[in-house]
């Protein structure tokens, strides 16, 4: 049975830092190319990094410089480091499976505000 299961979310000040991760099972991780999704409000889902298998990483431009998508193969797990964080990066946030048939886990909120 495949599974994506995220945690790390949660309520932070602008300016703060959060680590995702993402836990996966049921699926060759080591092969796979994994990615961080976000669906704001009322906004249609949005890319946030990629990581290919073999470790070249993506990211939209609204993010560059502020988050580090990694990965574990050794605990199939997927992170994404978020610093500096903003208003705008409140959001519902979601791993996925890029490559071969896509899955997606059930998304952790994370809500930056004062």
């Amino acid at each position: 049975q495949v599974q994506l299961v995220e945690s790390g979310g949660g309520l932070v000040q602008p300016g703060g830092s959060l680590r995702l991760s993402c836990a996966a099972s049921g699926f060759s991780f080591s092969i796979s190319d994994m990615g961080w999704y976000r669906q704001a409000p009322g906004k249609q889902r949005e890319l946030v990094a990629v990581i290919r298998s073999s470790g070249y990483t993506t990211y939209a431009d609204s993010v560059k410089g502020r988050f580090t998508i990694s990965r574990d193969n050794t605990k199939n797990a997927v992170y994404l480091q978020m610093n500096s964080l903003k208003p705008d990066d409140t959001a519902v946030y979601y791993c996925k499976r890029v490559s071969g048939t896509v899955y997606w886990g059930q998304g952790t909120q994370v809500t930056v505000s004062s």
